[in-house]
């Protein structure tokens, strides 16, 4: 016989909680602040492309590990190299 009301019983689920297959998520980093570049230039365009997907998509900092700075500074830079016609605007 079931009780009815408080969810006692054979009837209630254990919810277990997940693991992730991944392991554990590994911190992520700004490579500018761990470096201690000095300055990112619009016209370095191999590194600006790092920050780029395929596309032409700017990554984001979630992505590439940037402090809110750097990645503020990247798409500035980005969307300079673009208005020049360094970088593409898509692919």
């Amino acid at each position: 016989m079931k009780v009815k009301g408080r969810g006692f019983g054979k009837d209630k689920k254990i919810i277990k909680k997940k693991k992730n297959a991944l392991g554990p998520a590994r911190k992520r980093f700004c490579r500018f602040c761990a470096d201690k570049m000095g300055a990112i230039d619009y016209k370095d365009i191999k590194r600006l492309e790092v920050f780029m997907t395929e596309k032409g998509k700017i990554v984001s900092s979630r992505f590439s590990g940037n402090c809110a700075k750097h990645q503020r500074r990247i798409r500035e830079l980005i969307n300079k190299a673009r208005f020049l016609s360094l970088l593409p605007y898509t692919r």
